[in-house]
């Protein structure tokens, strides 16, 4: 347990911020840094083929000991979410937690508030590690890397555990929707990962949102407004009609569960010029025609009240529900639920309001479910994660190997 604590706070020191408006891969010099003490500490652990790839992916392989067992492999991200400093983390150890709320030292105003997030008062008795409040905790998902690195280490030392071969892959920029662009799956030659990037314990996020991006621009005219009488043709008040006419009870703000959504997120633009992006989200792929058409329609709407306008709206694809991959092999899923049982849990099984890297990793043909880490409330300075779930998730991973160890 000091080891993989160790470990953990070890890495969140590391500033590794991801980037979202820049070209370079990585987007932070951070991961770079994360990436080169990962490698030593690989080599060290004794893992085989270590090596950094384009972009600031590392890999390394735990050798196997079962002759003709299928490799397998363990994912997790480098960086952390820029919607909150990862700058000079200073993670604090709350031991034998008393299930009361957490005030956070480096700033009082932060209150973890049990009755704002009920999962902390289920750790009382446990050990929680939560940032100062001035940062994020980089538990999303530093403490991935911590249990992957922990569980090599033990399967390493015990070499009486059977296992096949285990890659294990670090990626960057996962939290800017970049994580699988420098990823080779031919290099992880696997038949199946696994990223361990979910909250809690027990957890295998099997499903996720198919997702495509819409594009909507307006293409007006502008005149100095003096001199605008029925010339000027103001395309920022088009965009505005459009973006009302988006159906309120299909926003995110107003769906929950398995319910799809249209999120405009990004406008900008000027008179004669305006777009907006569009996510569309559903967990059927084949509704999201139906929510590109909805935009269509407005399109065509607002564009007859303003024929000197142009709209158009450009729809890309983004990912798809990894389920739909998932399936065609069930070993995957089947043996983490098994190992999640032998760990001593049932396992949940949580379809994921979002993406994860498991979602384009499952689409390029390698099938990629997520598991727990013992993460909760990432992304804001009010994140906390808890060391027993985080060594349950080194047990199942150890769990896992010695499952695919028998398959052939």
């Amino acid at each position: 347990m000091d080891s993989l604590l160790d470990r953990f706070c070890r890495y969140v020191k590391v500033e590794t911020t991801a980037v979202e408006d820049t070209d370079e891969y990585p987007s932070s010099p951070g991961q770079l840094e994360l990436g080169a003490m990962l490698i030593e500490e690989m080599k060290a652990l004794g893992l085989q083929d270590v090596a950094a790839f384009e972009g600031g992916v590392v890999m390394g392989t735990i050798p196997g000991n079962v002759d003709g067992a299928p490799t397998i492999a363990w994912l997790a991200h480098q960086d952390t979410s820029p919607e909150a400093s990862g700058k000079d983390v200073k993670p604090v150890i709350h031991e034998n937690y008393d299930g009361n709320d957490i005030v956070l030292p480096g700033d009082p105003s932060k209150v973890i508030k049990v009755s704002e997030y009920p999962e902390l008062g289920e750790l009382k008795g446990k050990t929680v590690i939560t940032s100062d409040g001035t940062t994020l905790l980089g538990a999303d998902d530093k403490a991935g890397i911590a249990a992957i690195m922990t569980a090599a280490e033990y399967l390493i030392g015990h070499p009486e555990i059977k296992h096949g071969p285990i890659r294990v892959a670090f990626t960057c920029d996962e939290e800017v929707g970049r994580g699988t662009d420098k990823v080779d799956i031919g290099k992880i030659n696997a038949v199946a990962a696994y990223t361990l990037d979910g909250e809690g314990e027990g957890g295998i996020e099997n499903e996720t949102f198919s997702a495509d991006l819409a594009t909507v621009t307006v293409t007006g005219f502008n005149i100095h407004p003096g001199f605008a009488k029925d010339k000027m043709v103001n395309a920022i008040r088009i965009m505005s009609e459009f973006i009302a006419r988006m159906p309120r009870e299909k926003s995110p703000e107003c769906t929950e569960g398995r319910d799809g959504f249209l999120h405009p997120y990004v406008l900008e633009g000027g008179v004669d010029r305006a777009t907006v992006r569009i996510l569309l989200r559903s967990f059927v792929t084949e509704e999201l025609e139906t929510e590109a058409a909805i935009l269509r329609d407005i399109a065509a709407s607002v564009g007859a009240e303003h024929p000197k306008a142009q709209i158009d709206v450009d729809v890309k694809k983004q990912y798809r529900n990894m389920i739909e991959y998932l399936k065609k092999d069930p070993r995957v899923v089947d043996l983490a639920a098994q190992a999640i049982r032998n760990a001593g849990l049932e396992p949940k099984f949580q379809s994921i309001r979002g993406g994860t890297d498991g979602s384009r990793l499952s689409e390029m043909g390698l099938p990629t479910p997520n598991l727990s880490t013992g993460m909760h409330n990432f992304h804001s300075p009010l994140e906390f994660a808890c060391l027993e779930e985080m060594q349950t998730a080194v047990k199942v991973l150890i769990e896992l190997a010695q499952l695919w160890g028998k398959e052939k």
